[in-house]
C-alpha cells in the first residue's frame, strides 16, 4: 500500500464468517462462571475484550478450548481472565472495494465481485453489511443494510475506471464501521494493487485501525513485483488479522472461505487490566496457548493491542 501504479498483486481485506474446523474434541462455547449474558467485542473502561483465532499447521481454526488453555499479558504482565466465549456473534461488516481501471485485468472485477456475492450470502440474519466503492475517489455506495438483494444490484453495477485512493476508501471504511449495530465488526477491502490517489497517508491509516477494534484480513494476488506487501502485512498484524497471497484471484473462493472460518470459530478473551491508569498509552496485549496434550502445534493471533482510556 505506497506509490507505485497497480499490476503487480491483488488484496483483499476482509472480515468473513463460516464452518468451524474442530480439532478438539470438547464443547464449542465456554463462558466465565461470573458471566451472565453474552459477551461484547469492545474495549471497555474497565474490561478489555480480544478476539482470538487458533489455527494448526495446516491453518485450520481450532475449536473447543477452554478458558485454561489461554494466557493474556499486557506490556508483559500477566493477567486474570474474567470473561472467556466462543460464540457465532452477529456481525457488521463493511466492503471496501475496488472500482479502479487495473480491476478490468484478468478479469479482476468479474472475480471479485463473485468472492463478494459469495461472503454475502453467507451472512446471518442478524448481521448487516455496508460497502464502499473507491478509484481516485471513496464514496459510500450502500450504508448498514440486512438486504442482501440490495447490496447484490448495487454490485453488478459498478464498472472500472480511473486511478486507486485505497488509504482514503479504508479510512472511511473504519469511520463508517462505528455506527454499525453489532459490537463485533467487520471491515473489507478488495483492491488490486497500490494507492496513488490518497489524502490520508499509510501512517494515518495504521493509527487510525489502531484505534478501532475491528479486525482486517487479507487475500490478495501475489504478482510479480508484490509492491505493498509489508504494508498490508502491517495492517493485517495490528489488527489482529490475516493476510493470504495467493497466484490469482482464481483462488479467492478457497481463502474467503477459510476467513469465514475464522471469524465464526474465534474465542473472545476478556481481563481487567492491573495498570488502570487512564493515560491514552498504547498497551500491547500477548495472547499465549497452553494447549492440552496430544495436539500438534497451534498458532494464536490477536489484536496487537489498544490504546488504554484518557481521562
Amino acid at each position: 500500500m505506497q506509490l507505485p501504479k497497480k499490476n503487480f498483486y491483488a488484496c483483499v481485506l476482509f472480515l468473513l464468517a463460516g464452518t468451524a474446523y474442530i480439532l478438539c474434541a470438547a464443547g464449542g462455547a465456554q463462558s466465565a462462571a461470573n458471566d451472565d449474558g453474552p459477551a461484547v467485542f469492545r474495549i471497555g473502561v474497565e474490561t478489555v475484550y480480544v478476539q482470538v483465532a487458533v489455527s494448526d499447521s495446516l491453518g485450520r481454526y481450532v475449536s473447543g478450548l477452554k478458558k485454561e488453555h489461554f494466557r493474556v499479558f499486557e506490556d508483559k504482565v500477566e493477567q486474570t481472565i474474567t470473561h472467556f466465549s466462543q460464540e457465532d456473534a452477529p456481525i457488521s461488516a463493511g466492503i471496501v472495494f475496488d472500482v479502479s481501471g487495473s480491476m478490468k485485468d484478468n478479469e479482476n472485477i468479474r472475480k471479485a465481485k463473485n468472492a463478494i456475492t459469495r461472503f454475502l450470502q453467507s451472512v446471518n440474519p442478524e448481521d448487516e453489511t455496508f460497502l464502499i466503492t473507491f478509484n481516485e475517489q471513496a464514496k459510500i455506495t450502500q450504508r448498514f443494510t440486512s438486504q442482501i438483494g440490495t447490496l447484490r444490484s448495487t454490485l453488478a453495477q459498478l464498472k472500472p475506471s480511473g486511478k486507486t485512493a485505497i488509504y482514503d476508501a479504508v479510512y472511511m471504511g473504519l469511520d463508517q464501521i462505528r455506527r454499525g449495530k453489532n459490537e463485533k465488526k467487520a471491515l473489507v477491502l478488495i483492491t488490486d494493487g497500490e494507492d496513488n490517489s490518497s489524502r490520508y497517508s499509510s501512517v494515518e491509516l495504521r493509527e487510525f485501525a489502531k484505534e478501532s477494534s475491528v479486525q482486517v484480513y487479507g487475500i490478495g494476488e501475489q504478482g510479480v513485483l508484490g509492491y505493498g506487501f509489508a504494508e498490508i502485512q502491517h495492517i493485517v498484524s495490528l489488527t489482529g488479522g490475516r493476510a493470504f497471497f495467493p497466484n490469482s484471484f482464481n483462488d479467492l473462493d478457497y481463502y474467503i472461505d477459510l476467513i469465514h472460518s475464522e471469524l465464526r470459530s474465534q474465542y473472545l478473551v476478556g481481563y481487567s487490566p492491573t495498570n488502570s491508569i487512564h493515560d491514552g498509552k498504547w498497551r500491547r496485549i500477548t495472547v499465549r496457548l497452553d494447549a492440552p496434550p496430544g495436539l500438534p502445534k497451534l498458532a494464536v493471533r490477536a489484536r496487537e493491542g489498544y490504546y488504554a482510556p484518557k481521562k
